[in-house]
């Protein structure tokens, strides 16, 4: 039996609204922009995706599932990715060596810090 990983769903308000700030921040392409979706990949060939379906509910806690980014300078990631409307969250998690940020519906992803040598 083979299985592969497609893609990760997102719930949205606005599918296309936050497909498209992270098609921005992680500089993919779009695949999908049908009406009822919005998906990205890293490349029209590579998988997995992420596609952002919508959803007329409120978020109302802490994501159960999050993307981890690990960039080759965090600092200047997150003030881009801040720059490009994510905000800072602080679900408790002290001082570690990644910044927890939110994408624009409230979503929490986290940064973490340059690759190690």
């Amino acid at each position: 039996m083979s299985l592969e990983w497609e893609q990760t769903v997102v719930d949205a308000h606005d599918p296309a609204a936050l497909g498209r700030w992270w098609r921005e921040a992680l500089d993919w392409v779009v695949v999908d922009d049908d009406p009822r979706w919005y998906e990205i990949r890293p490349a029209l060939d590579r998988r997995p995706g992420l596609i952002f379906v919508p959803v007329s509910d409120a978020k109302t806690g802490k994501n159960r599932v999050h993307l981890d980014l690990r960039p080759d300078d965090r600092d200047a990631e997150v003030d881009r990715l801040i720059a490009l409307g994510a905000t800072r969250v602080d679900i408790g998690q002290g001082e570690p060596y990644w910044v927890v940020l939110a994408d624009p519906e409230g979503n929490e992803f986290c940064v973490l810090s340059s690759p190690r040598a």
